[in-house]
């Protein structure tokens, strides 16, 4: 049981430091058994990136494999700086940040690059966090463009796993059974209603992705897609002396025409992340409703600056192609469903999210559990990026209400997921003022469709 009691109504109890609300286990918040068990399957997700380090950065698996740890640290922040989401990466800008780092060669190159885009990340957040601007900027960008970032970007996702020579044509039945599963989990209407009367159903809603990423590795070793797992005892021992090598301190910082060509990338990255926050916290009030016995605070502009700590730790100490986002999005969702069950569920809100991530950082200290999930991490990306490609799909088409503005959300994500930021957001720029606007000199009115278009 924590030191400090939370009185009913209140918030949960904390240490003020400037912008932040400083919360520590056991002292603040109690532990989780629910979160803590599914935090030691679902740390195998941050593993994931470690693919990725190799084949776009050039790093040696034990160097990669330090740089998640230097992103676990980061996804230990939130909850203890008084933020109320489960934070990720930047998952849905995954695609785009990977056709950036396409144009640079594995290594010295490609991670002056990645230092570069995740220092403009930064920036952008912290900027925006403590002007309080960032509500603002994200309003002006119009509707179709919203949509055409966000349908690039799962088109993006998407298209990387189905192409010839992805990971989901490499090894089909794993994937393709394992990406069922998820969908139906956490999107299918029929399940919904089975988890309204069954209490199993309830028990697998819970653990979110777990029961699909089980699934995978289960039938990704049964038909043989994927290597069964040499397991070795004791702690990881990740490269952080030979790590120095491969950050921009050693290998250079990156000239100003790097830092002009990420200006797309960081301004989309934002974007798709400004959305997470919104996502985050709509789910946060529609529990605030259910659960009385607590106030949860979704101050933005700490979201904001807290991200933007994260995004520089990792753009000095460990360039991600996944940035770091302040949602991810699965797991905090499934986080807020039983926090809504009730105080003996779930105490608070932080307690659940402060033992996920303590927990997953903990996870990758546990040499057998690395070992065993080691031969199957390209399948915890692969069914991270395939429902971040549902979810932005179905988010972006959301955004847009008239045929004018699906047309250009439509030409601006495909151009985004075949050529890369930069085109993706001239292409939609210019259709924009070309087709959408009224006049040049006016403000158009969204939702407005032409009479002509009215007519037919």
């Amino acid at each position: 049981m924590p030191i400090y009691k939370r009185k009913e109504g209140q918030e949960q109890p904390y240490w003020p430091a400037g912008p932040f609300k400083v919360r520590l286990p056991f002292i603040h918040y109690r532990w989780e058994s629910a979160e803590f068990v599914q935090a030691l399957i679902m740390f195998v997700v941050p593993l994931g990136m470690i693919p990725l380090l190799i084949e776009y950065l050039g790093l040696p698996y034990q160097v990669a494999l330090a740089y998640v740890f230097i992103g676990g640290i980061g996804f230990m922040l939130p909850s203890l700086l008084g933020v109320a989401m489960v934070p990720g990466w930047i998952t849905p800008a995954i695609p785009v940040v990977l056709l950036f780092l396409g144009d640079f060669q594995p290594g010295p190159e490609a991670i002056q690059a990645l230092f570069a885009l995740q220092f403009l990340v930064f920036l952008i957040f912290f900027i925006l966090g403590i002007t309080k601007l960032g509500d603002k900027l994200v309003e002006i960008v119009p509707n179709s463009l919203k949509a055409g970032i966000l349908v690039g970007a799962g088109l993006a996702a998407l298209m990387g796993e189905i192409q010839h020579g992805g990971r989901l044509m490499n090894t089909p039945s794993s994937l393709i059974i394992g990406s069922l599963v998820a969908f139906y989990i956490l999107f299918s209407l029929s399940f919904k209603h089975l988890v309204e009367k069954h209490k199993i159903a309830k028990i697998i809603a819970n653990y979110g992705l777990v029961p699909a990423m089980v699934t995978a590795m289960i039938i990704g070793w049964i038909v043989s897609e994927y290597p069964l797992a040499n397991i070795e005892w004791g702690i990881t021992q990740p490269a952080f002396i030979e790590m120095w090598s491969y950050l921009p301190f050693t290998v250079g910082f990156p000239p100003l025409q790097v830092f002009l060509l990420a200006v797309p990338t960081a301004i989309i990255a934002y974007i798709i992340a400004f959305g997470d926050i919104i996502v985050g916290k709509t789910l946060l009030q529609r529990a605030d409703k259910v659960r009385k016995d607590e106030a949860i605070d979704t101050n933005v502009n700490r979201v904001h600056i807290v991200t933007a700590i994260r995004n520089l730790i990792h753009a000095f100490f460990a360039p991600y192609p996944g940035l770091a986002g302040p949602l991810w999005t699965p797991v905090h969702a499934t986080m807020v469903e039983r926090y809504k069950y009730g105080r003996k569920a779930m105490d608070s809100i932080h307690s659940g999210m402060g033992t996920f991530w303590i927990a997953g950082f903990l996870g990758l200290f546990i040499l057998p559990l690395v070992s065993l999930f080691q031969p199957i991490l390209p399948i915890a990306l692969s069914l991270t990026l395939i429902i971040t490609a549902y979810v932005c799909i179905s988010v972006g088409v959301e955004q847009v209400h008239t045929t004018t503005e699906r047309g250009v959300a439509g030409i601006m994500a495909v151009v985004l997921a075949v050529h890369g930021a930069t085109f993706g957001l001239i292409a939609g720029v210019v259709l924009y003022f070309l087709i959408e606007k009224t006049s040049f000199f006016n403000k158009s009115t969204k939702g407005q469709e032409p009479e002509e278009e009215k007519a037919s």
